[in-house]
């Protein structure tokens, strides 16, 4: 597994897949969370938002990286288990997606005017895991293994983004948003927030599975 993230890594820093994702996520955060002041929970909404778009788009990048001849080579090497190199697909997006929540969570702090508190940083953690681990499901799902027309993925996950961040009250996504923007301490949310990371993991383990379902037919 270890090695498959490596040679995943080495791919996605060869292709350059990383760039736009990443560009994206630092033209939000720049956007919704500089110059902030006040309570930082709607400030660490923001760059969980953020995170949420990107990791979806890095998913989407990242398990999508080879065409199926190289991507069945690929399945080979790894013994034969293309569920194991799929994990090692999603791997490699959390992986990055942890160095970016470093980023996410220091952004506000360096250029806004916040009071900042042990709760505000972990209630920080768990919203970008959650948006992260959300991202990455619908990423998954919309990947080459599920969708073989890359127009036909795109349209899916902005249909799937857009439900997930505007659809009223729905978890986790938009109910974690709403509760942050709502609340100014940090402290009463992070039971809730909690709730929606594990939902989150939840979907993505379900998204892989499917993902791994449908993917092993067509093979």
């Amino acid at each position: 597994m270890i090695a498959l993230i490596r040679y995943t890594f080495a791919t996605v820093l060869h292709t350059q897949r990383y760039v736009a994702p990443l560009l994206l996520f630092t033209g939000l955060l720049g956007v919704l969370t500089v110059n902030g002041n006040g309570p930082l929970p709607a400030a660490y909404a923001s760059s969980a938002g953020a995170m949420f778009v990107c990791s979806t788009w890095l998913a989407v990048a990242v398990t999508s990286l080879d065409e199926p001849p190289q991507r069945a080579i690929t399945v080979v090497t790894a013994g034969g288990r293309p569920l194991r190199v799929l994990l090692a697909a999603i791997g490699t997006v959390l992986l990055s997606c942890l160095a970016l929540m470093a980023v996410g969570l220091a952004f506000p702090l360096w250029l806004g005017d916040h009071a900042v508190t042990a709760a505000d940083l972990l209630l920080g953690v768990e919203a970008q895991l959650a948006c992260a681990l959300t991202g990455t499901a619908i990423g998954v799902l919309c990947s080459r293994q599920v969708f073989t027309r890359q127009g036909h993925a795109v349209v899916a996950a902005l249909a799937l983004l857009t439900g997930a961040l505007f659809t009223k009250g729905l978890p986790p996504v938009n109910r974690l948003f709403a509760l942050m923007a709502t609340t100014p301490d940090a402290a009463p949310l992070l039971a809730p927030a909690g709730a929606m990371l594990a939902l989150s993991a939840l979907l993505l383990t379900a998204s892989t599975a499917a993902t791994h379902c449908v993917g092993g037919h067509r093979q």
